[in-house]
């Protein structure tokens, strides 16, 4: 298994093969995601996300979107957006793995810690990341608008 950054230091696609790979395992999470998949996160990317994979051979199996910014309460912020292990590879170490790479990428940057939002209803993956020493310190309020 092999992380693969899709995005470089510009935000710009660097790996465009592997973007077009990415969209089956990310639709898994995010099935919302527009039809012209390239086209959507070229513009989450250049408002600032970034992305990654875990690939093995030729098929993606782990996906990640993240982002660092500055906040008021944090300081740097390193934020991830996004991360999905394929269905039929959890319990392999591919979520550990990203969650191994994003930490260090994050430390990296001088983010004291790696953050992310989870909904209510995804319990296999709170017990997922309560295993990798996440913990909850906060809730995460949302208003529609109309």
């Amino acid at each position: 298994m092999k992380v693969i950054q899709i995005t470089g230091p510009g935000h710009e696609v660097i790996e465009s093969g592997w973007l077009a790979r990415a969209e089956t395992v990310h639709r898994q999470l995010r099935p919302q995601i527009p039809a012209d998949y390239a086209a959507k996160m070229r513009g989450i990317f250049a408002s600032g996300g970034e992305m990654c994979i875990v690939a093995e051979d030729e098929t993606v199996l782990g996906v990640a979107v993240y982002r660092g910014f500055e906040n008021t309460f944090s300081g740097y912020k390193f934020y991830v957006d996004d991360l999905i292990t394929d269905a039929t590879q959890r319990s392999r170490g591919v979520g550990h793995r990203l969650m191994e790479y994003l930490g260090a990428e994050a430390k990296r940057r001088g983010a004291k810690s790696l953050e992310l939002d989870s909904g209510t209803q995804r319990q296999q993956a709170h017990k997922f990341y309560f295993r990798e020493g996440m913990t909850i310190v906060s809730f995460s309020f949302m208003k529609p608008l109309p």
